[in-house]
Order: structure tokens, then sequence, then C-alpha cells
């Protein structure tokens, strides 16, 4: 199954509470932060709400 590289480019400062809530649950905390997580569908409506701050890449 493939794996998504996901990595937060801009800062959470002044978004809306649920977007801090989804990175938090991601994994993410600050910028620049890297997680890897399966290519779910979970996964991918989390990414999907904060596509705006994060980066997505496939991973094998």
């Amino acid at each position: 199954m493939a794996r998504l590289k996901v990595t937060q480019t801009k800062s959470y400062i002044g978004s809306k509470q649920n977007h801090r809530d989804t990175l938090r649950s991601l994994g993410l905390k600050k910028v620049n932060d890297v997680v890897v997580k399966e290519d779910r569908p979970e996964f991918r409506g989390m990414v999907h709400t904060v596509r705006h701050l994060v980066t997505v890449e496939e991973v094998d």
C-alpha cells in the first residue's frame, strides 16, 4: 500500500480551530514538520481539510 509524506509548509496562526485540530491529529506541530501516513481515506480527508497549509507526496 502506498504511503503519504505530509509536510506542513505554512503556519496555522489565524486559521480555524478545526484546521489546527486536524494538523495536530496528523502529528504536525511546527512548520516543516514531516509525517508519513498510510494512504487511507481517513488521512486523505484530513489532508484535504488543511490542503492550503501542507504539501503531500506519495512515498513507496
